[in-house]
C-alpha cells in the first residue's frame, strides 16, 4: 500500500505522523511519500519536499512564495504521475492542497481530506471544490461531519487528533510544581509556532504584560516556545525592549504551561483546542496586515476566529484582531485579563463554561479512527486481534 500525503503546517505534520504510525502497526510494509515535515519523515515519509518550511499566513506572506509553491506543486504532480499511489491524503493547508487534489483526480487517484478546511466557518461557497476533487472527508468535529454530509459530501467523523495529543501527553509535573498557583497568578503566554507570528505578536504581548504587571506584581509569565530559535527570538525582543518582568521562556513545555496557567494570552491557532481540552481560559490575539484587514472585512462573514468560539457560537475566549500595535481594542483585552486576575469568580465562570464545552466536544481516539477509515476504504480488513491504537 502506498499513500501520498500533502501536509503544510507543523501541527498537521504531527497529526499525519501519528496516522502513519497507526497504519504501519497494521500494515508494516506500507509506503508513505509526499509533502510534509520532520515528524512525518521520522515515520518513514519519502519526502518530495518539506512543505512545512513554507507555512505562512496572510496574503502579504504568501505572494512572495507563489513561484516556490508552484515549483513544489510541479514536483508533487510529477511524483503522482510516476508513482501512482493508492490514495492521496491531504491535511489542512487548503489553499495549496486544492491543487494537489485536482492533480490526483486527473489521475483517478482517490483523495481523502483529513482535518479538512473549515468551510462551514470561512468559505461555504467552496463546497463545489470538495465535491469535485475529494472522495471522502475525514471530519474532526461532530457538527463539521454533519455540515459536509448535509451538502452531499461523503464524510466520516473520526475525531480531532489534538485531543489524542492532550490525552497522551506525559506532563512534567516537577516543572509544573515550580509555579505556586495558590500564591501567584500564572498567565501562560503562547506566541505561536510560526516565525512571523512571533515577530508580529510577541512585542505587543510584552506591552500588554507590562501593563498588567503594573497592576499585579504577584504574577508570573511563562512563555511556551516552539523551538530553540523561538526562544532566542523572544529573548531578543525582551532585551531590545528593556522589559523587566517575571517572565521565563521554555521550549517543549506548551502542555505544562497550559495545564498550570490560570489563563493564557495566546496567538490564534489550533492550540486553542488544547486550552479547551485542558479547560484553561484564554485571550486570543492575531495581528494582520492592512490588506488582510480589508479582505477579512470584505470576504469573511463569521463573527469569530478561534475554534472554541466557532464551536460555542459565542466569544468564550475573547479575541483581539489588530492591524496596528496600539489601540482601544488592545486596552480592552488587557482589561479582561485584569478582571480575571482581580476577580477569580469571573475567571471561574469562564473556566466552568470551557469545561461544559469540553465535555460536549472532546473525544479521544481520532487518530485511530482516521487510520482505520483509510485502511478500510482501501480494502484492508481490520481484525479484532490486530486493533489499531495510539501509544499512550
Amino acid at each position: 500500500m502506498h499513500l501520498f500525503f500533502s501536509v503544510g503546517e507543523p501541527s498537521g505534520d504531527e497529526h499525519a505522523a501519528h496516522v502513519m504510525e497507526e497504519i504501519r502497526r497494521h500494515v508494516p510494509q506500507a509506503r508513505f511519500s509526499g509533502l510534509g515535515g520532520p515528524q512525518m519523515q521520522q515515520q518513514g515519509l519519502d519526502c518530495v519536499f518539506q512543505l512545512t518550511d513554507l507555512a505562512v499566513m496572510g496574503i502579504g506572506k504568501v505572494l512572495p512564495l507563489l513561484k516556490k509553491f508552484r515549483d513544489v506543486y510541479l514536483l508533487a504532480k510529477q511524483h503522482l504521475e510516476q508513482e501512482r499511489p493508492d490514495a492521496v491524503v491531504l491535511v489542512d493547508f487548503p489553499g495549496f492542497n486544492w491543487h494537489i487534489a485536482a492533480a490526483a483526480k486527473k489521475l483517478d487517484i482517490p483523495v481523502y481530506f483529513y482535518c479538512p478546511p473549515q468551510l462551514w466557518a470561512w468559505a461555504p461557497w467552496r463546497i463545489k471544490k470538495v465535491r469535485k476533487y475529494v472522495d471522502c472527508i475525514l471530519a474532526v468535529l461532530p457538527f463539521e461531519a454533519k455540515w459536509y454530509e448535509d451538502r452531499g459530501v461523503d464524510c466520516e467523523y473520526v475525531g480531532h487528533p489534538f485531543f489524542d495529543d492532550v490525552a497522551a501527553a506525559k506532563l512534567d509535573h516537577a516543572f509544573m510544581d515550580g509555579f505556586e498557583r495558590d500564591s501567584q497568578f500564572v498567565l501562560g503566554v503562547l506566541p505561536g509556532s510560526r516565525k512571523h507570528e512571533v515577530e508580529r505578536n510577541f512585542p505587543v504581548m510584552l506591552d500588554m504584560l507590562q501593563t498588567l504587571y503594573q497592576k499585579h506584581v504577584n504574577i508570573k509569565f511563562p512563555v511556551a516556545c516552539y523551538k530553540e530559535w523561538h526562544r532566542d527570538r523572544c529573548q531578543k525582543f525582551i532585551d531590545d525592549m528593556g522589559v523587566q518582568l517575571p517572565i521565563s521562556l521554555h521550549v517543549g513545555k506548551t502542555s505544562e504551561i497550559i495545564e498550570t496557567a490560570h489563563s493564557c494570552l495566546m496567538v490564534s491557532g489550533s492550540v486553542s483546542l488544547e486550552l479547551l481540552a485542558r479547560k484553561t481560559p484564554g485571550v486570543v490575539m492575531y495581528g494582520g496586515s492592512v490588506l488582510m484587514y480589508v479582505l477579512g472585512h470584505t470576504l469573511i462573514t463569521v463573527d469569530y476566529f478561534s475554534l472554541p468560539n466557532l464551536i460555542a457560537g459565542r466569544e468564550l475566549m475573547p479575541e483581539l484582531p489588530y492591524v496596528f500595535s496600539k489601540g482601544e481594542h488592545i486596552d480592552e483585552k488587557v482589561n479582561i485579563l485584569d478582571r480575571w486576575i482581580s476577580d477569580r469568580s469571573e475567571l471561574q465562570d469562564i473556566t466552568d463554561q470551557m469545561a461544559d464545552l469540553a465535555d460536549e466536544i472532546v473525544e479521544v481516539g481520532g487518530v485511530t479512527r482516521a487510520a482505520q477509515t483509510l485502511l478500510k476504504r482501501l480494502g484492508h480488513r481490520l481484525t479484532e486481534e490486530q486493533p489499531l491504537r495510539r501509544a499512550a
